[in-house]
C-alpha cells in the first residue's frame, strides 16, 4: 500500500481527538484575539466586595448585552494576561458577540463575606437585608453603569449550583436582566443533589462537601482539594466506613459545618424549608428557559421543578423548558450523542446550542424584544425514539393515564390483578451486603448509571424483577409516574427503591461507540428510578415507623419521561431496597435520627411486595 493510506488511516482515526483539540485551541485563541479582560471588586449595598472578572469585545463598532454568570466554583485565571479558554454558554455566543461577566459568590474565592449554602433569601428593609438576590441586583446595576459599550440588557445563565444562583436573580430581578437560563438548577436539597425522598445521596454528599466544604477563612484564588478515598472502590470504601457517625471520627473531624448540619436535620424541617426557592418564585419579570437533561443524576428535579413553579406561579411570563438525553451539564460539554453505552444516533447537544439557546438569548438581548423567539413551549427529546419532539404544554395534555400492574411470576401487565388472596413477592434484604448502584468500580456517583445495563441487579435474589410480554406496538409516556406499592417488612424502617427499565431485543443493532465486547442485545437501560426513605411515606416533616409485617401502601414519586418503548421491546420494573452507595444504608430498624444509627442498629428484614386484587401495586403512567 501507499504510505499516503497510512497517514490517511491515522488521520481518520485521530479525527474526533484533533477537532476536539482544535476547537478548545480555537476558543482560546479567538478570546485573546478578540477579548479585553478586566477584574473588578464590586461592593455589594452591605460595603461586602465581589470579586467579577469581564471580558469585553475589542470591537467598539457595536453595543454589545451583558452575559452574567454567578458561581461558587470559581471564575479564574486571575491576574494580568490569564485568559478562559473557553467563555459563555457555548462557542457559538463566544463568537457572536457578548459581554461575559463572570462573579465568585459571597464567601467564595477571591470574593469577600460569608458563604452559605443556599442561603434563604430575606424581606428586604435595609442595608443589612442581603442575600443572593440582592447581590445579583447589584451586581447588574454596577455592570450596567460602568462596563463600557454595553447596551443595557443583561442575560444570566449557569448550570448546576450557579445554575441557583441564575434562578435567585429572578426574584426582584433588576429591569436590566431581560432573559435567564437556570440549567440544571440546584433547587430543594431534600429531593436535589443529597437526598431523594429524604433518601440520603452518601457519596454525593461525601465527595463533594468533603473539598466544597471546608473552611475559607480569607480569599483565596485556590479550593481545598478533593478528597483522596485511598481505593477506586466507593462500595467497599463507604462499606468500611461503617455507620455515617464514622464519617467525622475517621475523615471529615468536624471541619465541614454543612455536613455537620445534615446529620442533624434527618428531616425535612424549617431548616431544610429555607432553602427552598420555589416559593419566591413569584413576579418573575425576565424571560425563561429552563434546560435540564433526562439523565442528570444530580439535578433533573431541579430542572423539572424550577420550569413547573415558574408556570404555576407566573401565568404571563415567558417560561420555556429543554429537556436533552443529556448527563449533568452535557449539553454544554458533550455532543449529546450518547451516554454510557446507550446511543441517541445524533448530536443533540450541537443541535441545542446554536438553535435553541443562541436563539433565546439573541432575540432578548440583542433583538426589540418583542415578541417571542420562536420557540416552543417545551423542547423534549423522546429518549427511546431518539427523536425531538415540541409541544405547548409539559406535560402534554394529550395523555392517556394507566396502570402497569405487577402480578405472578414476574409479569407486568395493563391488566389488573383478578388473583385474590396473598399473592405476594418477598425478598430478604441486608443492609451488609447491599445491592450495587453499579457495576462498576467508581469512588463517586457516575453519570451514566441513570442509563446502565440492569441485569446485574435483576440476577440478584434480593432485586424483584416484573417485565411485560414483547411490545406488539411502540408505547410513549410522557410526564410523571407514580409508583404505588403494597408492602411489608420485618423490620421497622426501609427504602423502597423502584427502576423503570426499557428491555431491548436480542436482535438489538450495536452501538458504534461501544467497544466490540459491549452487547445492545437484551439490554436492559434504566430510563427512570428513584427512591424514598420508607419513614417518609405519609409525612416528610413527621416520620413513621412501620408496624412489622403489617401492608402498608408506599408511593414513590418519579420524575417524569419522555420516552418510547419500541415494538419488540419489553418494559420492566425492578424494586429493591439498598442501593449502594448511591444510597446510604438505612438499618431497617427505626432510629429518631437515621444517621445517628449505630453498627448494633443494621439488621435483615424480610420485605413483601403485594400484587393481588386487593393489593395491588403499580405504576401510573401517562401514555401519549
Amino acid at each position: 500500500m501507499k504510505p499516503n493510506f497510512w497517514l490517511w488511516l491515522l488521520l481518520v482515526l485521530l479525527w474526533p481527538t484533533l477537532a476536539a483539540s482544535a476547537q478548545t485551541l480555537s476558543d482560546s485563541a479567538y478570546i485573546r484575539q478578540n477579548y479585553v479582560k478586566t477584574e473588578h471588586q464590586i461592593a455589594m449595598r452591605d460595603g461586602t466586595k465581589l470579586y467579577t472578572i469581564v471580558y469585553a469585545p475589542k470591537d467598539k463598532g457595536q453595543k454589545y448585552p451583558i452575559m452574567l454568570n454567578r458561581t461558587p466554583y470559581s471564575i479564574g485565571p486571575y491576574g494580568e494576561g490569564k485568559y478562559k479558554t473557553s467563555m459563555g454558554p457555548s462557542s457559538d455566543m463566544l463568537r457572536e458577540g457578548y459581554i461575559f461577566a463572570y462573579q465568585d459568590v459571597r464567601g467564595k474565592f477571591m470574593s469577600e463575606g460569608e458563604f452559605v449554602n443556599m442561603a434563604p433569601l430575606k424581606t428586604r428593609k435595609g442595608k443589612k437585608d442581603i442575600d443572593e438576590s440582592t447581590d445579583t441586583y447589584d451586581a447588574i446595576a454596577w455592570l450596567v453603569k460602568n462596563v463600557p459599550n454595553n447596551n443595557g440588557r443583561v442575560g444570566q445563565w449557569g448550570i448546576s449550583y450557579p445554575g441557583y444562583y441564575t434562578t435567585v436573580g429572578l426574584v426582584g430581578s433588576h429591569p436590566a436582566l431581560k432573559a435567564s437560563s437556570p440549567q440544571a438548577p440546584v433547587t430543594d436539597w431534600f429531593w436535589d443533589d443529597f437526598h431523594h425522598h429524604g433518601a440520603f445521596f452518601l457519596p454525593h454528599a461525601f465527595n463533594f462537601l468533603s473539598s466544597f466544604g471546608q473552611p475559607r477563612p480569607q480569599p483565596s484564588p485556590t479550593g481545598a482539594p478533593r478528597f483522596n478515598h485511598g481505593t477506586p472502590d466507593g462500595y467497599d470504601f463507604f462499606l468500611r466506613m461503617g455507620p455515617l457517625s464514622n464519617a467525622n471520627a475517621l475523615y471529615l473531624k468536624n471541619n465541614v459545618s454543612f455536613w455537620n448540619d445534615l446529620m442533624q436535620h434527618p428531616n425535612y424541617d424549617a431548616f431544610w424549608q429555607a432553602m427552598n426557592i420555589r416559593p419566591h418564585l413569584k413576579n418573575v419579570k425576565p424571560a425563561v428557559m429552563v434546560v435540564g437533561g433526562w439523565f442528570d443524576a444530580e439535578n433533573l428535579f431541579g430542572a423539572l421543578e424550577t420550569y413547573k413553579t415558574i408556570e404555576k406561579n407566573n401565568p404571563k411570563a415567558y417560561n420555556t423548558i429543554v429537556m436533552g438525553p443529556w448527563y449533568h451539564g452535557g449539553w454544554s460539554r458533550s455532543t449529546g450523542e450518547n451516554l454510557g453505552k446507550v446511543s441517541f444516533r445524533q448530536n443533540t447537544s450541537e443541535f441545542y446550542r446554536p438553535n435553541i439557546e443562541a436563539k433565546f438569548f439573541r432575540h432578548y438581548l440583542k433583538g426589540n424584544g418583542k415578541g417571542t423567539p420562536g420557540l416552543p413551549e417545551a423542547y423534549m427529546f423522546n429518549t427511546g425514539a431518539n427523536q425531538w419532539r415540541e409541544f405547548a404544554v409539559w406535560p402534554p395534555k394529550n395523555t392517556q393515564e394507566r396502570m402497569l400492574y405487577f402480578g405472578a411470576n414476574g409479569t407486568l401487565s395493563f391488566e389488573k390483578p383478578a388473583a385474590t388472596g396473598a399473592g405476594f413477592d418477598e425478598f430478604i434484604s441486608d443492609p451488609n451486603k447491599p445491592v450495587p448502584f453499579s457495576e462498576e468500580t467508581t469512588v463517586g456517583m457516575t453519570r451514566e448509571y441513570m442509563t446502565d445495563d440492569q441485569r446485574f441487579a435483576g440476577r440478584r435474589p434480593d432485586v424483584l424483577v416484573y417485565q411485560t410480554e414483547v411490545l406488539t406496538e411502540d408505547i410513549t409516556l410522557a410526564g410523571d409516574i407514580l409508583s404505588a406499592l403494597q408492602v411489608s417488612t420485618t423490620g421497622s424502617d426501609a427504602d423502597w427503591v423502584v427502576k423503570l427499565i426499557d428491555v431491548y431485543p436480542d436482535s438489538a443493532r450495536q452501538n458504534a461507540h461501544n467497544p466490540a465486547n459491549v452487547k445492545m442485545g437484551g439490554y436492559q437501560q434504566m430510563v427512570r428510578s428513584e427512591v424514598l426513605r420508607g419513614r417518609f411515606r405519609n409525612s416528610y416533616e413527621k416520620p413513621e415507623a412501620f408496624t412489622p409485617n403489617q401492608v402498608t401502601p408506599v408511593n414513590v414519586p418519579l420524575q417524569d419521561v419522555l420516552h418510547t418503548f419500541k415494538k419488540g421491546h419489553r418494559i420492566m420494573v425492578q424494586v429493591q431496597s439498598t442501593w449502594f452507595p448511591l444510597v446510604d444504608r438505612n438499618p431497617q430498624k427505626y432510629v429518631p435520627n437515621i444517621y445517628e444509627a449505630k453498627a448494633e442498629d443494621f439488621q435483615k428484614a424480610t420485605h413483601r411486595v403485594y400484587h393481588n386484587a386487593q393489593q395491588p401495586s403499580y405504576l401510573k403512567v401517562k401514555v401519549l
